[in-house]
């Protein structure tokens, strides 16, 4: 028996029983399912310091849209959100590292 005790993907307990093996689940209730979502953005980050791999960057934004979704924020909501931002502040394409400022 190997025990996970994470959230994991949709999919995940049919992939295990194609293998030939009975996941054994449970549904969270919403207050454990938030936690878990923040758990899991930090495993993947994790992952992604790790690996410094596209697919653990997409693992990321996985989490990042069923956050955004917990919230009552669409993909597109989010999209629309971050454009703003990006508008209004930029981005990180020049490496700008701040150093400090002075009155």
């Amino acid at each position: 028996m190997v025990f996970y005790n994470k959230l994991v993907r949709d999919k995940i307990p049919d992939m295990i029983k194609v293998q030939g093996e009975t996941p054994n689940i449970r549904i969270l209730d919403t207050e454990e399912y938030l936690q878990h979502l923040e758990a899991k953005l930090d495993e993947e980050a994790g992952e992604y310091h790790r690996d410094k791999t596209p697919e653990e960057l997409a693992d990321i934004l996985e989490v990042v849209y069923a956050l955004a979704a917990s919230i009552g924020c669409t993909g597109e909501d989010l999209q629309a959100i971050y454009q703003k931002k990006h508008d209004a502040r930029g981005g990180f394409e020049k490496k700008i590292f701040l150093l400090s400022s002075e009155k």
